[in-house]
């Protein structure tokens, strides 16, 4: 295995010039817990205004194409809505009432299919199927009442033409258009997935906190299915989310501008050139069979190199790289096994990947710990249902105190950190207040000056005695000679061949790693 050469791997991502959009209507992404700042960004970056982060959430404005291009291009976003109606209610048939005026036709024709996506943070409303239930039945009884001949949409729970979404939060409801239809995360690219995937949300999540673009090379030594491999090749070509997906729910409004969606479907203008490369392997061989199809399905072959390898036979790299991991949580393991594997990790990132910098995502436990390794970061974040945190760490070669002085001076190690590093000062070298002299001092000039500071009385050994000669036969003399009858039993005394006999602790110097991990998190 080869790895590409690189001054610095961490650099600033040149921002590409986006004009500013007409904020003519309000919109809102929806994301996973842990990533709104990272969709804030990208949605900057698309020329949205108005930007709000929320409880995974972002809300924005913007015309008719930035909608198109945040479904089309977004890789943190599961969702685009768009609020078409709002007030406040007091219960469940309250809600019927007033959505059974409410004007569906402009939003969904009766050869349409539809379905009701509720979310509901309520007292008032308990059941989210049964306000789901409600609101289908207002659409139903709309039609049956304005339409000439009775007929209506139906509901489809798979793929429906028009999806909504209600959103109640205590007594204030907002109705919505779901402009996404399925997930986002469902792009399209995957032909085979082995169990449990990483969600393309989560992992492209992952890399943009890592700040990935493309800088240097990238290893992911336990692909699984590919999708941290696929979704960084993806990122560092600039290749849109959306190119391998073939429905939105949009194209079925009544308002879609299939001219404009042609237009942005087919700009190049984002694409990039990729100047390194992509190692993903596994141990194996269903994660390396399932990763090398759909690589090949993507024609990302030329980015991305699949092996069918353990993490433990892979050739160190020749320049730093980011790696990028999720180990297995435990389904085909057993604890012992987790604890064997998490620490095989840490060895192998001690001893081969000085220099570099690796993100782990893994459930809030102890396995952690396994790995042995101090983190420079840690943020929770959810795999699914599964509660998991996300932790990187910078590897270097040498000593901690070293690494952090050279950091901080701005030589050394390329990588940026969160805060600089400001040197301690040693507690030997502090000052102090003498009340023998009446004077202040350092240690360090009244060890030059010979005086040794009895800690306990606050004054020098020195006084405590009259003259130089008391001083040495008070050092010198014999304590096996001290009365020790005054306790009530005699001194033991061990004879010479016992104490011979005895054995004694060898006191071995604890191995030394070649690399440590600088933990800035309590500067």
């Amino acid at each position: 295995m080869g790895y590409n050469t690189i001054d610095s791997p961490y650099t600033t991502k040149p921002k590409r010039e986006m004009p500013k959009v007409k904020s003519n209507t309000t919109y809102v992404a929806k994301t996973l817990y842990g990533l709104e700042e990272v969709l804030a960004g990208e949605l900057e970056e698309l020329g949205a205004s108005n930007i709000e982060t929320g409880r995974r959430m972002v809300r924005f404005s913007g015309d008719q194409r930035l909608l198109y291009l945040a479904n089309y291009r977004l890789r943190t976003a599961l969702r685009i809505l768009k609020p078409i109606y709002e007030f406040k209610c007091d219960s469940i048939e309250h809600l019927y009432e007033t959505l059974r005026y409410f004007a569906w036709d402009k939003y969904i024709r009766r050869d349409q299919t539809f379905l009701i996506d509720p979310v509901v943070y309520s007292d008032r409303f308990s059941n989210s199927r049964y306000v789901s239930y409600r609101v289908k039945d207002a659409i139903a009884d709309y039609f049956a009442e304005n339409d000439p001949e009775g007929k209506r949409p139906s509901v489809k729970m798979d793929s429906p033409d028009v999806r909504f979404n209600v959103h109640i939060a205590q007594r204030q409801v907002t109705l919505s258009l779901d402009s996404s239809g399925d997930s986002l995360h469902k792009r399209g690219y995957k032909v085979k997935q082995t169990p449990a995937p990483l969600s393309e949300i989560l992992a492209a999540g992952i890399l943009l906190k890592a700040g990935w673009h493309g800088q240097c090379d990238l290893l992911d030594p336990m692909c699984g299915s590919g999708t941290f491999s696929i979704e960084a090749a993806l990122i560092a070509r600039g290749i849109a989310a959306g190119t391998w997906r073939t429905r939105y729910a949009f194209e079925e409004w009544t308002d879609f501008d299939p001219q404009l969606w042609k237009e942005i479907r087919e700009d190049t203008d984002y694409e990039v050139p990729f100047e390194h490369h992509i190692y993903a392997s596994d141990i194996a061989n269903d994660a390396y069979t399932v990763t090398s199809a759909n690589v090949q399905h993507t024609g990302l072959g030329h980015d991305i190199s699949v092996e069918h390898l353990a993490m433990q036979r892979l050739t160190p790299p020749e320049a730093p790289v980011l790696m990028v991991l999720n180990p297995p949580y435990g389904e085909r393991l057993n604890k012992y096994d987790l604890e064997a594997l998490y620490s095989m990790i840490g060895t192998e990132l001690k001893h081969k990947y000085a220099g570099s910098k690796v993100w782990i995502i893994a459930p809030k436990s102890k396995l952690f710990h396994a790995i042995g390794l101090r983190p420079s970061s840690k943020q929770d974040l959810l795999n699914g249902d599964l509660e998991c945190e996300l932790r990187s760490f910078e590897l270097f070669e040498g000593k901690r105190d070293d690494y952090k002085r050279e950091n901080s001076s701005g030589k050394g190690c390329s990588h940026p950190t969160s805060r600089p590093y400001r040197a301690k000062e040693n507690p030997r070298e502090g000052k102090f207040y003498d009340r023998d002299r009446g004077e202040k001092g350092s240690y360090t000039e009244r060890r030059e000056r010979g005086d040794s500071y009895h800690k306990r009385e606050g004054r020098s050994n020195r006084d405590r005695f009259d003259s130089d000669s008391k001083r040495r036969e008070f050092f010198n003399k014999d304590k096996s000679s001290v009365d020790h009858e005054q306790e009530g039993r005699p001194r033991r005394r061990i004879h010479e061949r016992e104490a011979a006999s005895t054995p004694r602790r060898e006191m071995r110097p604890k191995p030394k790693s070649r690399i440590q991990v600088f933990d800035d998190s309590d500067q």
